[in-house]
């Protein structure tokens, strides 16, 4: 599935996204500053959360919660290898049953859940973002 969409159509887009994916883990793949983020804080909005969402560069991982469950927001941008990430228990998260939302996921595509949405940005010459989603 492709979406073309502006910045001011991220709610709907969110909307259609969860729509179209089939499990509760997402792994975002794109360009810094392709708006990974911007699209995350849509999803999370849209999922019922009302908690501020904002980058885990830093962090690694940032949850937010909801009346029915959590979602855990990962940037994985800083991991140095595999090992970094078990260090944070991110298998913990990953098979929680919550929502995982990943940046950056190719440090931990060995230990992904066997079903997941796969997620790509760009940007178009236009600034239009084009979004494919990828059931796997």
């Amino acid at each position: 599935m492709e979406i073309v969409y502006t910045l001011n159509d991220l709610k709907a887009v969110a909307k259609q996204l969860i729509e179209n994916i089939r499990s509760k883990t997402l792994l975002l793949y794109g360009d810094m500053g392709v708006g990974k983020t911007t699209l995350v804080k849509a999803i999370v909005e849209e999922l019922g959360s009302i908690d501020n969402v904002s980058s885990p560069s830093f962090s690694i991982v940032n949850e937010y919660k909801t009346v029915d469950y959590l979602i855990y927001h990962f940037d994985l941008y800083r991991i140095n290898g595999i090992e970094e990430a078990y260090n944070f228990g991110i298998e913990e998260y990953l098979y929680s049953n919550n929502w995982s939302i990943i940046e950056w996921p190719d440090i931990a595509k060995d230990i992904l859940p066997k079903h997941f949405d796969k997620i790509e940005l760009s940007i178009n010459d236009d600034n239009t973002r084009t979004l494919h989603i990828n059931n796997i």
